[in-house]
């Protein structure tokens, strides 16, 4: 992804369960909320610094997941996002290029 394109808009619908981004170049990227949770980048959910880039798309799949509310988003200076899940988590930062390679239509 080029540096240049950047979040215009971020929509958080518990209700529907999904949060979508639309970007600066016309894409519409819609991530269950669930395979967001799963792929939380921090360290920790990562298991450990080795693995920091290692994620799972299929959990974007999942039939019948668990419901997972967000609580907030703070954006992260103009290069991420940090989500407060209702489970209390906090510590992942979801970089524009994280959320853009895991964008589900990637991954069909």
């Amino acid at each position: 992804m080029e540096n240049s394109v950047q979040p215009t808009g971020i929509e958080v619908s518990n209700n529907d369960q999904v949060l979508e981004i639309e970007w600066s170049d016309g894409v519409k990227s819609v991530y269950p909320l669930f395979g967001l949770r799963k792929n939380c980048p921090c360290v920790m959910c990562r298991g450990g610094h080795a693995h920091m880039n290692e994620f799972e798309p299929k959990m974007f799949f999942v039939e019948n997941p668990s419901k997972i509310d967000i609580k907030d988003i703070q954006q992260v200076g103009n290069h991420a996002i940090q989500i407060t899940w209702a489970d209390g988590h906090n510590s992942g930062m979801y970089r524009w290029e994280t959320l853009r390679f895991l964008d589900p239509e990637n991954h069909k």
